[in-house]
């Protein structure tokens, strides 16, 4: 019986290649996790789009790669971006939408839900621009010419809204493609901002759409400098 127990392997021996494994498991989880922080703050984002306010171009529950926007001199109209709305679309951010639910925020970051304050529009005017509706016909006009938008949905006007901004330096002024449905900057007239962007609360431009797998493939961005 003594030459059994002086085989038999200590119980801290065995436990000890168990927990190497755990812990190299979590350092390469950590390493992993800091390699996506790194590519979504500076190379690609992943966004999710929950309304149907820029139909066609998006559809709701598309997942879109978003390329971060370092140069926002370089946005044209026609350009789709996603922003941040806190403090411009802030009238039609819910009530407990500044409450912390870490699931939902958790979802918002991995793509699969959408973000109560991140919006996502078409650039219609950009610093210095005349935007107004609507002429004889219809149409937006931009510093006195009428815009073509092949972009709109189905049977869309370009606006029902009459109005005549001029967008202030450091902002743009957006719209959504689905015009009846959508809310942008024309429901923002009147209030604190005027429906402006600043520049600097511009996230970047969607890219990708990478799922569902049948609409996958390249966003265009229609940019326009007419």
């Amino acid at each position: 019986m003594s030459d059994a127990f002086d085989q038999a392997e200590p119980v801290e021996g065995r436990r000890q290649p168990f927990v190497r494994g755990w812990r190299l498991l979590a350092i390469a989880a950590l390493l992993a996790f800091v390699a996506l922080v790194v590519i979504r703050t500076f190379i690609v984002d992943l966004y999710y789009i929950p309304s149907d306010s820029m139909q066609p171009a998006l559809e709701p529950g598309d997942r879109i790669l978003v390329n971060p926007t370092g140069h926002t001199s370089d946005i044209e109209r026609g350009d789709i971006v996603v922003f941040d709305g806190t403090g411009s679309f802030n009238k039609y951010v819910p009530g407990n939408a500044f409450l912390r639910n870490p699931l939902k925020e958790a979802g918002q970051w991995a793509g699969l839900a959408g973000s109560d304050t991140v919006y996502v529009k078409r650039v219609i005017g950009v610093a210095g621009d005349t935007v107004a509706c609507c002429d004889a016909n219809g149409k937006l006009i931009v510093n006195g010419v009428p815009q073509d938008e092949p972009y709109i949905f189905g049977t869309d006007v370009a606006s029902t809204d009459r109005f005549t901004v001029t967008v202030p330096e450091g902002r743009i002024w957006v719209m959504g493609d689905h015009r009846s449905v959508s809310i942008d900057s024309r429901a923002l007239i009147g209030a604190p901002g005027g429906g402006f962007i600043k520049t600097e609360k511009i996230i970047g431009e969607p890219t990708r759409i990478i799922w569902p797998l049948n609409r996958a493939g390249r966003i265009e961005s229609q940019a326009n400098t007419q």
